[in-house]
């Protein structure tokens, strides 16, 4: 009972198993599955891969976000599912060539040179004639003419005649098994130089991401992988004048550290520019430090040019920052600031203190950029705020560097500085300064001050003008003035007296009032609004008048406010040059450029949201050189599988297999020639050496 059950089983299984087989092996299953990687490699190019968990929720939103990461869809090429397919596709593949490979061995040695006469006049492709030779002299010289022409011939002798057998174009076969073998080698040979080896190895070895942070000499074992891993790529950072070996491999959950065979020193990075200031090449002269033999290997690293050492390859991937000596000034933005000096490292950080009794504010280092080419217009106008429009001056200042609304210029603009301002809450924005002022069609160079509130989020500008010695100190020196109630007072009292030469007290008095008002809230020196802000600039002006003055009234009133606005302002300028002792304002084109800007930046530094604004006072550059170091075990795999895949196509496409049968019997004392050719596919090609083929070997009468 029991063996008859087990049979039974068997008998009743197969037919699954075979169901299974055929549909795997099938070239529907194929197709759906190169269809699946195709859509999957579209979402693994148009979305970033491997980004912050956060930055997805930016810019996608917390649903989205949760959707795109739970499918892995931020690391499509090494996502569960992605290799999982692969996989499949080349068992698909490899069954479908294991099935049809032995019949297509068959049917290249087949000549099919028993085909009956009555089945060659089936073909499309078909003659008869009657020939004046025995069937079998007939018969050598027509095998011998095919022969000659490329052909594999076969004779056979049978009752009633002979039959001529031939066959060319067999490549094309061939072709087909070169492409579907070279699908499966470039899948293996993704598979190989994949995530594949390496989470094999954080399944069954117990290796698992590092989310931490610190020295990477801390890092323990199981986050780290042998420098036997037969296949990797990974990141590596070298400073100049220091050396690593351990290669940086990024997860969608953290990081992994390769251990490499041999450790990298960086004497020199090399970079060069264009004209324009825009890099020409990127180049590292480094030292490979054998750890096996002691050998000390000097080599040159370029773009698209990589070195290579025990079997592994070397590439110039970027530079970075390593470890660049800085010095900053901090300038003060609002009363509560203070200016000082601060000396720090890029990667480093600073602990400062806001003021008596504040939390402190951690200042972290990020980057210095020597050379910053941007695009920035030169037309050299000033602009007159008595024609500003409030709310296009906010939108258009408050933008991008190189935000203009002219046409753009390609400048190399100096160096830069970026930094964050971190809270005791954990809390940080980021800036980004230069250290240079920029000229930029305004009239008066100017100091770019940017930030942002997250890394999804573009820089926008606070645009200071320098003075009249090439500094900031005189745009804040009026910022600190206008900030001081007791300043503002007499500078009003001083506007007022010259513009009404004293003769008219009545007029002077509303003057002052005026004046004051405006001063107060450009400075935001007013009450607080519904939401608890004090607005300031000129959308605080702006908001006054749409509060106060019919709107018929409005734009001959804002030309009076702004006036007087810019007067008042002229004169805290002066008297903040009195009380540094330096000389009064000439009242010129370039001075009258000074305090369009200094208007402007004022408004806009009622938006600054920090009390200081750090400026690049001097630095030391360390450059630092970004290698990418692979082992590639598939590559020749995949380079093999690509030239079967050009060979296999060109035959399958231009190579066209055609067989050629010649019936050759007695006939009424003669010899009856019946011909037919068969091709897999129908062409004009095919139709025209049909032709020739029937004038060859039937059109010869003796």
């Amino acid at each position: 009972m029991t063996v008859s059950t087990q049979g039974l089983r068997v008998r009743t299984g197969s037919p699954l198993l075979r169901g299974a087989v055929e549909l795997l092996s099938s070239m529907r299953f194929s197709i759906s599955l190169l269809t699946v990687i195709c859509i999957a490699s579209v979402i693994g190019t148009v979305l970033k891969q491997h980004e912050p968990a956060v930055n997805y929720v930016n810019q996608f939103g917390p649903f989205w976000s949760a959707v795109f990461l739970g499918l892995k869809l931020n690391a499509v090429y090494s996502a569960w599912w992605f290799l999982l397919i692969l996989a499949f596709l080349v068992a698909s593949t490899s069954l479908c060539i294991a099935r049809n490979t032995p019949k297509i061995f068959i049917d290249l040695k087949a000549f099919k040179e028993n085909m009956r006469e009555q089945s060659l006049q089936a073909f499309h492709h078909r003659a008869a004639a009657p020939l004046a030779e025995a069937p079998a002299d007939a018969a050598q010289r027509i095998g011998k003419m095919l022969a000659g022409g490329g052909w594999k011939v076969r004779l056979q002798q049978r009752e009633g005649g002979w039959m001529v057998a031939a066959k060319a174009g067999a490549a094309n076969k061939l072709g087909y098994i070169a492409a579907h073998s070279a699908i499966v080698l470039v899948c293996v040979g993704g598979l190989l130089d994949g995530d594949l080896i390496v989470r094999a190895q954080m399944l069954f070895n117990g290796k698992t991401p590092f989310t931490g942070g610190g020295m990477i000499a801390d890092v323990k074992p199981e986050h780290r992988l042998s420098a036997s891993n037969p296949t990797f790529r990974g990141n590596l950072l070298v400073a100049e004048g220091t050396q690593s070996g351990t290669a940086v491999l990024n997860q969608s959950d953290g990081i992994l550290l390769q251990e490499l065979p041999f450790s990298i020193e960086l004497k020199k990075f090399i970079v060069e520019y264009y004209s324009t200031g825009m890099p020409k090449l990127f180049a590292s002269d480094i030292v490979i430090h054998d750890r096996e033999t002691g050998e000390k290997i000097p080599a040159r690293v370029e773009v698209n040019h990589p070195a290579r050492h025990r079997g592994i390859e070397i590439y110039q991937s970027s530079f970075d920052d390593g470890g660049s000596k800085v010095r900053l000034k901090a300038v003060p933005m609002n009363a509560a600031g203070k200016p000082f000096e601060v000396e720090g490292t890029i990667g480093g950080s600073s602990q400062l203190v806001r003021g008596a009794g504040a939390d402190q504010m951690t200042l972290e280092y990020t980057g210095l950029r020597v050379i910053n080419v941007e695009n920035f217009a030169g037309d050299g106008a000033g602009t007159d705020v008595r024609k500003v429009d409030l709310q296009q001056s906010l939108e258009s200042r408050l933008g991008a560097a190189n935000k203009t609304v002219t046409k753009k210029e390609l400048r190399n603009v100096g160096p830069s500085i970026s930094y964050k301002l971190r809270d005791a809450a954990g809390q940080a924005r980021e800036f980004n300064n230069y250290m240079l002022p920029v000229e930029m069609g305004e009239g008066v160079p100017v100091f770019l001050m940017g930030m942002r509130e997250t890394p999804a989020d573009s820089f926008r500008y606070l645009r200071a003008p320098a003075d009249d010695q090439g500094s900031i100190d005189g745009f804040v020196r009026l910022r600190l003035a206008l900030l001081d109630p007791a300043m503002r007072e007499e500078a009003v009292r001083r506007y007022a007296e010259k513009a009404t030469d004293g003769s008219r007290p009545e007029l002077a008095s509303q003057l002052t009032a005026s004046a004051s008002r405006a001063l107060a809230l450009f400075a935001g020196a007013v009450q607080p609004t519904k939401d608890g802000v004090a607005k300031g600039g000129l959308q605080a002006i702006s908001e006054f008048m749409e509060a106060n003055v019919p709107e018929a009234e409005r734009g001959r009133a804002g030309e009076v406010l702004v006036r007087i606005l810019s007067g008042a302002l002229f004169e805290l300028a002066q008297m903040t040059r009195e009380q540094n002792k330096l000389p009064p304002l000439e009242r010129d084109e370039k001075t009258q450029a000074f305090m369009n800007q200094a208007v402007l930046a004022l408004s806009d530094a009622n938006f600054y949201p920090a009390p200081v604004s750090f400026q690049l006072q001097d630095f030391t550059q360390v450059q630092a050189s970004v290698f990418q170091v692979t082992r590639s075990p598939g590559r020749n795999i995949v380079y093999l599988g690509c030239a079967l895949l050009i060979l296999g196509v060109f035959a399958m496409l231009y190579v066209r297999e055609r067989r050629v049968w010649v019936w050759l019997a007695p006939r009424d004392g003669a010899t009856q020639a019946t011909m037919a050719l068969s091709s897999n596919r129908k062409t004009m090609d095919t139709d025209r050496e049909f032709s020739v083929l029937k004038d060859k070997l039937m059109g010869l009468t003796a």
